[in-house]
């Protein structure tokens, strides 16, 4: 744009609504994605989807010792909230890979606009 040209309007709108469309086919297949992490070498597995909700954990019977139920307890605990962990990163480096080139477009929106375009989550 010229020094002195007026923006166009209408052009700045479409792109923002495809900017909007864009943003939420990520969000339906971040929702579908599924990212897995373990701790403990695999005795527990945690499931998440690609916007970091768990669906999903896994934890092998070789990980509980009979013979000392309250240890055992305290470290599945431990290795849940690790296995957690371990998925939720994973899931933000997802986010981030998929949404970073979105969310770079919004420079071009004359300097971008204030709010992120009142999407969730920008």
């Amino acid at each position: 744009m010229e020094p002195g040209d007026q923006p166009n309007i209408q052009q700045m709108l479409q792109q923002a609504q495809r900017m909007q469309e864009q943003f939420l086919t990520l969000q339906r297949e971040l929702a579908e994605a599924e990212i897995e992490g373990t701790a403990g070498g695999g005795l527990v597995t945690a499931t998440v989807n690609g916007q970091s909700e768990l669906v999903k954990l896994v934890i092998d019977p070789a990980a509980i010792d009979v013979d000392d139920p309250q240890d055992t307890a305290e470290t599945i605990a431990d290795l849940v909230v690790a296995a957690i962990h371990n998925a939720g990163e994973e899931a933000q480096k997802l986010q981030e890979t998929k949404m970073g080139p979105l969310t770079e477009g919004l420079g071009g929106l004359g300097g971008g606009l204030p709010g992120g375009l009142g999407l969730p989550g920008l």
